[in-house]
């Protein structure tokens, strides 16, 4: 497949772990606030939502039954035209153990997992060989997020020796995470794309107004995009945008631009079937 036949995975994260509706009116905190912007978003050309969830005071939960409550709100809204990710993320909240036991008990469609969050002493690489078997066996979508070189060649370690086992995996790059003030641009890219060797599909996602640019380059990288309020509320004049299809709607455009089709959710699944 050349690279203008390879479809543009879009995935919006709209809310992320620490923004508030104080932050930006647009910002869904709820299951019902969740499945409207998700069908925005799916209608503007996203194909998967990167799910997170708050408890009763509006924090950052990992709780089971609060997941599913909004995996059936969202799915109710969308129907199978997006793939729902859920997020694994500690946020300063949980521990490497309790992020497993969590993915474990809900079975997720598809899931987000921070490598350096659950490459820990209390897991080992024996938990972490047990863990990644049991994503290939359940065919949950996997998604690995890397921070900075280091995780991807620490990625690229335990695949060379198997504690990774052989599977349809899919890698973030975080760009400009521990940046001044989080500000991205295209040029954090580099050592990434540079650097990467195992041949997964990548996507990339950025902080602040540099967020459509970094888009817009892993695009024409032949890369897929993360792009939502989770990390950015700014469009790419610099204005704050409406909501968050405003800003899945750019990366459209660009896709427009390059001539490059976008994915749908049911392609999406098929690459990554298992």
């Amino acid at each position: 497949m050349g690279f203008f036949d390879t479809p543009l995975l879009i995935t919006v994260a709209p809310n992320g772990a620490y923004k508030q509706a104080q932050d930006h009116p647009a910002l869904p905190v709820t299951p019902e606030r969740l499945a409207q912007t998700a069908k925005a978003c799916r209608d503007a050309g996203a194909a998967m939502l990167h799910l997170h969830i708050r408890d009763a005071q509006g924090r950052h939960s990992l709780d089971v039954a609060g997941y599913r409550e909004a995996l059936r709100a969202v799915r109710a809204a969308v129907g199978p035209d997006m793939i729902l990710q859920v997020t694994s993320e500690a946020a300063k909240v949980y521990q490497a153990p309790q992020q497993l036991a969590m993915v474990q008990e809900l079975v997720p469609e598809a899931l987000s997992v921070g490598l350096r969050e659950i490459d820990q002493p209390e897991v080992g690489e024996a938990g972490l060989a047990r863990f990644f078997a049991w994503l290939v066996e359940h065919r949950v979508m996997t998604q690995v997020i890397l921070y900075d070189e280091q995780d991807l060649r620490r990625w690229q370690d335990l695949r060379r020796r198997g504690v990774v086992p052989d599977g349809r995996w899919f890698l973030l790059f975080v760009l400009g995470r521990y940046t001044a003030g989080q500000r991205s641009t295209p040029r954090d890219l580099l050592p990434f794309v540079q650097a990467h060797q195992t041949g997964e599909p990548w996507a990339m996602c950025a902080f602040g107004a540099g967020e459509h640019a970094c888009a817009a380059t892993a695009a024409a990288l032949g890369g897929h995009v993360r792009v939502g309020f989770e990390n950015n509320l700014l469009l790419k004049t610099g204005e704050v945008a409406r909501d968050n299809a405003q800003l899945v709607q750019q990366v459209v455009d660009v896709a427009a631009a390059l001539g490059r089709p976008v994915a749908t959710a049911q392609q999406a699944r098929e690459w990554f079937a298992t």
